[in-house]
């Protein structure tokens, strides 16, 4: 189990953001690509510049462009229901590659119908063409937004206790859940005694935590829950639910309302918190544990 999450890609491959710089730089590419490359083309239909074939040339490029951004929009829609791994994420881009080579070969045989080349000659040299106009890009931007993603999640620092004069033997020091910002700054730091839960709010989170006066008070932050889980693995804060991670040490009513569990906290102030079914195992036996 542990391994195929590790092999599972990273949630901002597929962020709308990422999906959609992607797709752009690589229509982006394609263009300075061909027309670096058609020149010395022997293809007699594909030519930017003549006005007979323009119309096919451009009908193709919107078609390809279509197949992409249809193919991503539904890796976008599907990313909570169907996790994806490495191999799955590259499967996913080579039928782009092959589709887009498959609709190539189809306009050569139609509008072109050469004599002197089989279809499948042409499919093979259009799969080379689409795999360079895609697969370069794909690299790249996957290179760049890994960068970027780890330049602006923010860095969490595992959960550790507070030194005191306590001696060893004594009851533990107080824990603190550490956040900060995309620069390390320290942003917020909050008791586990404090902390309600953390809410998904698209790229940002939202901490839901209680001040010195018992008043409920809420911090937003740039990241993402998941990040929040992983470094955090092991403490009080459990996932149960794609939009929420509770601290179990607040949770006060675990019950089965309907077809659905719910959580409740110690405060009447939080409505209460829907846990899924990916999540309801862990959630029950943590909820145990503290029994």
């Amino acid at each position: 189990m542990e391994e195929g999450k590790k092999r599972l890609i990273p949630a901002y491959l597929r962020d709308r953001y990422q999906l959609l710089g992607t797709v752009t730089f690589a229509a982006l590419f394609s263009v300075l690509f061909l027309l670096v490359s058609v020149p010395f083309s022997n293809n007699a239909w594909f030519r930017l510049g003549n006005s007979t074939f323009f119309g096919f040339t451009a009908l193709f490029a919107l078609l390809s462009l279509f197949i992409l951004i249809f193919s991503r929009v539904v890796m976008y829609k599907t990313r909570h229901r169907l996790p994806m791994t490495y191999l799955g994420y590259s499967l996913w881009c080579l039928a782009e590659v092959v589709l887009i080579a498959v609709l190539y070969t189809v306009f050569t045989v139609t509008i072109a119908r050469p004599e002197d080349q089989s279809g499948i000659a042409i499919f093979v040299h259009a799969l080379v063409y689409a795999f360079v106009c895609l697969g370069v890009p794909y690299i790249i931007a996957g290179m760049f937004f890994t960068i970027v993603d780890q330049n602006r999640t923010i860095r969490l620092m595992n959960m550790r206790d507070v030194v005191t004069e306590n001696a060893p033997d004594e009851v533990p020091a107080e824990e603190k859940f550490t956040l900060f910002d995309n620069n390390g700054v320290l942003k917020l730091s909050v008791s586990s005694a404090n902390l309600y839960y953390v809410e998904s709010d698209d790229n940002y989170i939202k901490v839901w935590y209680s001040d010195n006066k018992g008043e409920l008070q809420t911090y937003m932050l740039r990241a993402r829950l998941k990040t929040v889980e992983e470094s955090f693995a092991g403490s009080d804060l459990v996932r149960c639910h794609r939009k929420f991670i509770v601290n179990m040490g607040k949770v006060k009513v675990l019950q089965k309302v309907g077809a659905v569990y719910e959580i409740t906290l110690d405060n009447e102030a939080i409505a209460p918190i829907p846990v899924t079914k990916t999540y309801i195992e862990n959630v029950l036996e943590r909820f145990q544990e503290k029994q």
